[in-house]
């Protein structure tokens, strides 16, 4: 089935329909979507790494959960196919999708599906809309992104700090020094490096292009990453997709912080579910750079807007007692756009 997930799009499969085999499985996914070639035109890939994703579902043996979710990133101009990250966009497809695998049973009005995401070990739960126990895709509510309305599919995420590092700050610091720029190494459910925009040359509100085409920044950006990588327990990151870069700004729609995302090497059109997650966090982070740039609100219930090239992502974060990030929430929408056979 190809679905669209938040402001991504790509391929569900039921495990069960691929190669167990890793290496056939990445050869297998590498042709359908056309990779590695920059139009991906002998495939279903969309030339953009946000339309050559895929989500592998099977229903869990795990108690208390559903379905279980492996994401992969397809590379598009290289034979890459990576599962070091999780996709929360591509997560809001998962429940609709068990449900009309039949790994789930529907309830009338609302059904909640429990999804352990296999990338990082971590639980989300995602709350579809079943009138009369089918899913259904249309509804009033609109993401940044994403023209027109959908029907809302919430998204919770709980124990989510450190599930790919080990730990929400890898080094312990809020701060670290990379090439003389103040960072904020942090993994809320998507490794990032946080850093202001001002201090590598950027205001923080160009548009995708603009950022894509300033080769000089990216390989700024890009040096820092490559020593980030180690700093972060993920190793050599020179062929991963993580960590993200996330150059912050103040707001200036409103809402609590702007972004502009590297995914890691191309300008992001909006922001990475998990990636918004992980900078709202930041900003909570005494001293670090996202916090010196934020707008916070009061209370231990924070919704904080991320405002990025295309409009904006509301994360509401809980506090525990003990001033930690204890949950986070997301909206998100999802439509089935085909269901069939792809041919390799």
């Amino acid at each position: 089935m190809w679905m669209r997930g938040g402001t991504s799009k790509g391929a569900f499969f039921l495990a069960e329909d691929l190669p167990s085999d890793t290496a056939a499985r990445d050869a297998f996914l590498l042709r359908i979507m056309g990779s590695p070639d920059p139009r991906q035109i002998d495939g279903m890939g969309g030339a953009d790494p946000l339309t050559s994703k895929v989500a592998v579902v099977s229903k869990s043996a795990r108690d208390g959960v559903d379905v279980d979710y492996l994401f992969l990133q397809v590379f598009v101009d290289q034979a890459i196919v990576s599962d070091s990250q999780n996709c929360g966009n591509m997560l809001a497809g998962v429940g609709p999708f068990a449900i009309e695998r039949g790994l789930v049973s529907a309830t009338d009005g609302e059904t909640r599906v429990a999804i352990f995401m296999a990338n990082t070990g971590q639980v989300a739960v995602a709350s579809v809309k079943t009138p009369g126990g089918v899913p259904t895709y249309d509804g009033d509510d609109r993401i940044d992104g994403v023209p027109g309305t959908a029907a809302p599919i919430p998204l919770e995420f709980r124990d989510t700090a450190g599930s790919s590092c080990g730990a929400l700050l890898p080094t312990g610091n809020a701060v670290d020094i990379i090439d003389g720029i103040a960072c904020t190494l942090i993994d809320n459910g998507m490794p990032c490096v946080v850093f202001k925009a001002s201090d590598v040359g950027a205001t923080g509100y160009e548009d995708r292009e603009t950022l894509d085409a300033d080769d000089a920044l990216k390989a700024r950006i890009e040096a820092i990453r490559l020593q980030a990588g180690p700093l972060m327990n993920l190793g050599d990151v020179a062929a991963k997709s993580v960590p993200k870069m996330m150059l912050v700004a103040p707001p200036a729609q409103g809402g609590a912080v702007t972004v502009r995302s590297f995914i890691p090497h191309r300008a992001h059109a909006t922001i990475g579910v998990l990636g918004a997650v992980s900078v709202a966090t930041a900003c909570l982070v005494p001293g670090s750079p996202a916090a010196e740039v934020a707008a916070i609100p009061d209370g231990n219930r924070k919704t904080l807007s991320v405002e990025h090239p295309t409009g904006e992502m509301t994360c509401v974060l809980e506090l525990g007692a003990d001033g930690q990030v204890a949950s986070a929430a997301l909206l998100r929408t999802a439509r089935k756009l085909m269901d069939g056979q792809v041919f390799a």
